[in-house]
């Protein structure tokens, strides 16, 4: 009686440690998922934050202002048209900071010009320049600019980085997926003699799996609602200082990386658990206990 009792306990013990050993690698696997993807979505809004600069006549009309913006808006690969007033870059803070006298003091008059701030589908520099081309064709318009030299150290560095997570997250998988099959493999090679057992009496090959495919799914579950409770833990401890954290659109990447983990824990539970025990279900009594 003591005996069963021991055994119970060491098959819980070993339940409950592969269960959070799971748990553990479907966290970090999820973690770094979740940090790939915030990295590429802030790469995008940088992209998108970069404007040519649209500098306008100064004797421009307001009907041939609004007639250019239509026309620029129309401009296949512009996504938004932003009009700024010559005085509103003048009062610009940024712009006051670099000039220790006021610049009317300086000047008789604004030397800013109007202009249209242009957003566009792709930052690539072949795009920019033929934009730029396009734009500055324009009647109305003095001459377009863009931060060229800024765009490309951006367009480095962000792949720099998707390359870095890129190589991370592959490896990252590739060794969570080789520690899960070890801890799955060691929990049925603990009940090797059980699964031989079966075979004596005349089992069947799927009525000697489906206790443990439904143990696995048990597992895989609670292992994924654990990741996923570590996850909203970590992610809480970090909306103090990261209020976006917790934004609408990163609410839905939120979701949906908490179900690829509580999904992941099932489906890679059931695979290794089936690979593991059909190992043990084919191979010859006589050699289980010799393995």
């Amino acid at each position: 009686m003591k005996e069963d009792k021991r055994i119970k306990r060491k098959v819980l013990r070993s339940y409950i440690v592969s269960t959070f050993s799971i748990a553990l690698v479907l966290f970090l696997l999820g973690s770094v998922a979740y940090m790939l993807t915030a990295a590429l979505g802030t790469a995008h809004t940088l992209r998108r934050s970069i404007t040519l600069s649209v500098e306008l006549e100064n004797n421009l009309g307001d009907d041939r202002r609004e007639a250019l913006r239509n026309e620029i808006t129309a401009t296949e690969g512009v996504v938004d048209v932003t009009y700024v007033d010559k005085q509103q870059k003048i009062d610009d803070v940024e712009f006051r900071r670099m000039f220790a006298a006021e610049i009317e003091e300086i000047l008789a008059e604004n030397p800013l010009r109007n202009s249209f701030e242009v957003a566009v589908e792709s930052t690539a520099r072949a795009v920019m320049d033929a934009m730029v081309d396009k734009l500055s064709a324009m009647d109305g318009v003095v001459y377009v600019a863009y931060p060229a030299a800024t765009i490309e150290r951006l367009h480095s560095t962000i792949t720099k980085i998707t390359i870095v997570l890129l190589a991370f997250g592959g490896a990252l998988f590739i060794i969570s997926l080789i520690l899960l099959n070890n801890t799955i493999r060691l929990a049925i090679f603990s009940r090797r003699y059980l699964i031989n057992t079966f075979k004596l009496v005349g089992a069947t090959k799927g009525y000697i799996m489906r206790p443990f495919l439904a143990t696995a799914a048990k597992q895989g579950l609670w292992s994924g609602i654990i990741a996923s409770l570590l996850f909203g833990a970590s992610l809480a401890a970090l909306s103090g200082a990261m209020p976006e954290v917790i934004s609408t659109t990163e609410l839905v990447k939120i979701g949906i990386t908490v179900g690829s983990m509580v999904l992941s824990g099932l489906v890679i539970s059931l695979i290794f658990t089936t690979f593991a025990v059909n190992k043990f279900v084919n191979m010859k009594s006589n050699k289980i206990y010799l393995y």
